[in-house]
């Protein structure tokens, strides 16, 4: 079963390439897919464990209004990996080398998911005079960890090695496939990249997901002071409080409610919009929460929408 897994990836790959471009970034591969046009292009990056192929039920709607480009980091999607450490100060670094190889030199507006949050952060703060905006959906915050709900409950159920190690055994044997898993699309993806991304499911980048948590609390530590960032625009989706992330005990589901009301501090020209009835993946159960407000962000950073009268507020949409 695991040369037959091995050969249907190597046999899918080969009739099914991705949308978009890979460039040379200090010597490896990474990819990135742009579409639409216009300034400031909006960069997207994905939480941990996925890759840009996440995006698919946001990107084209946003690309009507402006440039995007979704990209895949190290040892995720069709990018190379790369050797530690995958910290925050590497990651940004070799954002802002990639984005200059694909010519993405004009201001960007960052739009990340869950652990990207943080290496946003770093970009922003490495990169100021690059950076136009920031776009936070449920993104995790430094040193988040070190909170006492988080550590409780780290400290019960088995370790995360074990699990890990289960997950990657039964990938490898393709299990997963088995079970029909790489032929379940995301819905509001078109045709092309739900093909792909179902596929993708079947293919998780455990390497790349280990490099990154191996590496969290350095990232923490090289973030926790990041911002605040002036008066930069900030928007921030997050869950419904109601629908716990990865089902997550009520003390910790409390304290990233708090940690997201706490991103509205970075900036004077802060908003936060609570998702309803969206879990932690907010692109996909509220893609249409994302393709109404991001645009709107983007014209009031232009000049060309009214600024809005609520800096400073919590909503639920």
């Amino acid at each position: 079963m695991r040369e037959l897994h091995a050969i249907a990836l190597l046999w899918f790959r080969a009739h099914n390439p991705p949308p978009g471009e890979s460039y040379t970034v200090d010597g490896y591969k990474i990819h990135i897919d742009c579409t639409g046009g216009g300034s400031p292009t909006i960069v997207l990056d994905a939480g941990l464990g996925n890759d840009a192929l996440i995006w698919g039920a946001v990107q084209p709607e946003l690309s009507r209004t402006t440039r995007v480009c979704a990209f895949d980091r190290a040892g995720f999607g069709w990018s190379d990996a790369r050797p530690a450490p995958r910290d925050a100060d590497h990651i940004a670094q070799e954002l802002h080398g990639l984005l200059m190889q694909a010519d993405v030199t004009g201001p960007v507006v960052l739009m990340g998911h869950s652990i990207s949050g943080i290496y946003m952060r770093d970009y922003a703060t490495r990169y100021p005079a690059d950076v136009s905006g920031i776009v936070f959906v449920d993104g995790s915050t430094p040193l988040q960890q070190d909170n006492p709900a988080f550590k409780a409950a780290a400290a019960t159920g088995p370790p995360q090695w074990l699990l890990t190690m289960i997950m990657k055994s039964a990938y490898i044997a393709g299990i997963p496939r088995l079970f029909g898993e790489c032929s379940r699309p995301f819905p509001g993806f078109d045709a092309h990249t739900a093909k792909l991304q179902a596929e993708d499911m079947c293919h998780p980048q455990f390497d790349g997901t280990a490099g990154e948590m191996d590496n969290f609390h350095r990232s923490g530590e090289e973030t926790v002071h990041t911002g605040p960032y002036g008066a930069l625009p900030i928007l921030i989706f997050s869950q419904d409080p109601g629908k716990s992330k990865g089902g997550m005990p009520p003390t910790m589901a409390s304290a990233w409610n708090q940690m997201q009301e706490d991103l509205k501090k970075l900036s004077t020209r802060s908003r936060r919009i609570i998702a309803r009835d969206s879990t932690h993946y907010i692109q996909l159960d509220r893609a249409d929460l994302l393709k109404k407000e991001v645009p709107t962000f983007i014209e009031q950073i232009r000049g060309t929408a009214p600024q809005p009268a609520n800096y400073g507020s919590t909503v639920t949409e």
